[in-house]
């Protein structure tokens, strides 16, 4: 079987390897299709090296179908369709006051363990999902990221009718706004590549430059002065932190979707003002997959134009580089069987 492997330097090898027999709790799946996360071009890019156990294989964001079952697992069939939760909360302690999907102990797999980019995956049972017979395993491959999305607006309370801001217009950003607008909320991408406002435009979603315009008085303009109910920040620069306080109404939510590596700077005189919430969301949990891949199967939203290339397999090195260098792209899937 053939499987990539991150060397380190921005490098991608594509090995043969012999296909290995599942343990007693794992399942071995055929990979379908793996799709490139933005952690994913991290970890390419050297920031994660002292993390990832290098050479690895990475990818977390998958479909596939089960190929063969370890001799302690129940539940599953050969050839059903699945995805992975890739969660490993198998150090949970009291402590942790059962929210595994953020305990202290939490390994993510594919980035602490072997992940997806291969074409068959050992994996623990209980992080499988099963997807109905005739769900596009091509639109599956969006089932992860689209578990983020349905966690922050879940997080979020948003209600229908509220308004909400979502700062930044890549792929989390527009699966965000996508469940956002599908919840019945009235929803405003603030994006400043032209290229993504496009995108965004065309996934039917009203979209705005915050360079061309003063995003605070558009906010108002939309709201009646009300500003907005929730705010979703997912750009992760000092920018959106700036303006996020700015058009948040009264009592309005802050979602903090994105990752900051470092201390920022936050008007939190604005929270003592408009008595706002700033709330953290992390991944997702059992029913944020669950709703995703009902999503996924009802296909009523324009998923499948999220999906900007896709690539086999050996191709893994180009696909990166080229992510480098074309950064309007939404999300590029490996044909894992190619």
């Amino acid at each position: 079987m053939k499987a990539t492997v991150y060397q380190g330097n921005k490098t991608f090898s594509i090995i043969e390897k012999e296909m290995e027999s599942p343990s007693a709790e794992e399942v071995r799946i055929k990979v379908a299709y793996s799709g490139v996360c933005g952690t994913d071009v991290h970890i390419y890019h050297g920031m994660m090296d002292q993390r990832v156990n290098i050479p690895v294989t990475i990818g977390h964001e998958m479909s596939g179908t089960v190929d063969a079952l370890g001799e302690e697992v129940t539940g599953f069939e050969v050839g059903e369709k699945v995805v992975v939760r890739p969660l490993d909360d198998r150090g949970v302690k009291p402590s942790d006051k059962g929210f595994n999907h953020i305990c202290e102990d939490l390994k993510f797999i594919g980035i602490d363990s072997p992940g997806s980019m291969q074409q068959y995956w050992n994996v623990p049972a209980f992080t499988l999902h099963k997807l109905r017979a005739e769900t596009d395993l091509k639109l599956a491959a969006l089932i992860e990221p689209l578990s983020v999305a349905v966690h922050d607006v879940r997080l979020s309370e948003l209600k229908t009718g509220e308004t909400a801001v979502v700062l930044g217009g890549g792929p989390i950003g527009l699966l965000v706004a996508l469940v956002a607008k599908e919840s019945g909320a009235n929803v405003i991408v603030s994006e400043v590549n032209e290229n993504r406002v496009a995108k965004a435009k065309e996934l039917g979603l009203h979209a705005v430059n915050p360079l061309k315009l003063d995003l605070v008085e558009y906010v108002k303009e939309q709201t009646e002065g009300r500003r907005a109910d929730v705010v979703f920040e997912v750009a992760g620069v000092q920018p959106a932190l700036d303006v996020m306080t700015e058009i948040a109404g009264i009592r309005g939510r802050i979602l903090m979707v994105a990752i900051h590596g470092q201390k920022r700077e936050i008007d939190l005189f604005k929270f003592f003002w408009k008595e706002l919430k700033l709330i953290g969301a992390r991944v997702y949990e059992k029913e944020d997959y669950e709703k995703a891949i009902a999503l996924i199967t009802e296909n009523a939203l324009p998923f499948e134009q999220m999906i900007t290339d896709v690539q086999p397999l050996t191709n893994i090195q180009q696909v990166f580089e080229n992510i480098d260098n074309n950064p309007d792209g939404m999300k590029v899937l490996m044909d894992c069987q190619s």
